[in-house]
């Protein structure tokens, strides 16, 4: 198993990464290693997704394709992050907390065609999920 795990490693990781992994022969050191390095939230790249996301808007595309769009950058950012288990309640705070999150940034890039419906979807109590808008 250690073996196939490492070729796997080897196999998966880029050619720059491999010259240095190239004479490894303990798969678990080198998955730790390259977790040291590559399994951090980077402020710039969090900063970055963020601004995309705040500034991402419908244009002349397809509602389904910017909702795509945005739908992507939520998970590239929700790779970055590494969250602690809760109970139950918080849990699912942070879940509607969450949903609210994506919410918003949705509804401020749709055109202003959906201006009326918009408004509709913010005077809902509690706000509707992402999907359910």
């Amino acid at each position: 198993m250690q073996c196939n795990l490492l070729s796997w490693i080897m196999n998966t990781v880029s050619k720059e990464l491999f010259n240095g992994i190239v004479c490894s022969t303990d798969a678990l050191a080198v998955w730790k290693e390259l977790n040291e390095i590559f399994n951090k939230i980077n402020g710039s790249r969090s900063f970055s997704l963020h601004r995309k996301i705040g500034y991402l808007t419908q244009g002349n595309v397809t509602m389904s394709v910017y909702f795509s769009k945005l739908r992507q950058l939520w998970d590239e950012y929700a790779s970055l992050l590494t969250l602690q288990i809760f109970g139950c309640q918080s849990s699912k705070a942070y879940v509607e907390h969450n949903q609210q999150q994506m919410l918003l940034p949705f509804l401020m890039g749709l055109n202003e065609s959906y201006g009326g419906i918009k408004s509709q979807i913010l005077m809902i109590s509690p706000l509707p999920t992402i999907s359910q808008a």
